[in-house]
């Protein structure tokens, strides 16, 4: 399965990335202290349920893709290990 190296990188980026909804908490700790404006746009952005949708299905995508790369690849070690044998 050959795959383009920048949809690897994607992939590799949004498995690893912390969900929308962590941060969203995070800004609502922060803007209870000081209502600047910029961190409550950033809030509204970030708790918004269709934004963290996207990111979580998107990260979904991305965990079950590299799981699938893993398997290819133990079947592969596998298969290689039974011809030797």
């Amino acid at each position: 399965m050959q795959d383009d190296s920048s949809g690897h990188i994607w992939r590799e980026e949004v498995a690893k990335r912390v969900p929308l909804a962590h941060d969203a908490q995070v800004l609502g700790r922060l803007i209870e202290y000081d209502r600047d404006p910029s961190e409550v746009a950033y809030y509204e952005a970030f708790a918004d349920p269709d934004a963290q949708a996207v990111d979580d299905a998107q990260r979904s995508y991305a965990g079950q893709y590299l799981r699938k790369l893993r398997r290819l690849d133990e079947r592969r070690k596998h298969a290689r290990s039974d011809r030797e044998a």
